[in-house]
């Protein structure tokens, strides 16, 4: 079995790719590795019920499509931010059209209600976090978690988000005009 060494300053690399593209396990394990955790971090942050099975069927299709991609490691990663970007979309789509049942009484798994001094004091810093990023566009929210989250270069979020790279330059300045001025104001009411 072989395995890859992989570049620190990017770990999927064509080598790796083409590897993976006849089957090497080790190279499915190193992308999956260096790209499972960026890919559920942006599902995460763009507000995906579930991004843990999100990123898996985005990595489902990536094995099943490997085969048709032609690049290079930028260009890969690129590939599976737009994978994740259509397949966040689809799930947004299925979920409206479907009921939101309620499941009132709900405790947790063991049976045991949490501890809610200690839920409230690791969520205290998402939440506040997560109103400043909402009070972005969704546009704005989108760039920046491509940016952040996903690491991808401006030429790649354009290509993800359908737009020329100047569009992102504004939307990531604008966004991060409006991040500053809530911070600056104080944080969120």
């Amino acid at each position: 079995m072989t395995t890859y060494q992989l570049r620190s300053d990017n770990p999927t690399t064509s080598d790796v790719i083409e590897a993976a593209k006849r089957g090497s396990e080790s190279a499915w394990e190193q992308i999956y590795g260096s790209l499972a955790g960026p890919v559920t971090g942006y599902l995460r942050s763009r507000g995906a019920a579930d991004p843990e099975d999100l990123s898996s069927e985005v990595f489902y299709q990536v094995a099943r499509d490997i085969h048709r991609f032609e690049g290079d490691a930028d260009k890969f990663r690129s590939w599976i931010f737009v994978i994740a970007h259509r397949r966040l979309i689809d799930a947004r789509r299925t979920a409206s059209r479907r009921p939101v049942i309620a499941d009132e009484g709900a405790a947790d798994i063991d049976g045991q209600g949490g501890d809610v001094e200690e839920e409230v004091m690791a969520n205290l810093g998402t939440d506040w976090m997560r109103q400043v990023f909402d009070s972005l566009t969704d546009e704005q929210q989108q760039v920046l978690s491509l940016r952040i989250v996903a690491d991808l270069s401006l030429e790649d979020t354009a290509v993800v988000m359908g737009k020329r790279v100047g569009a992102i330059k504004a939307l990531q300045r604008r966004a991060l005009t409006s991040v500053k001025a809530r911070l600056d104001e104080g944080g969120v009411s």
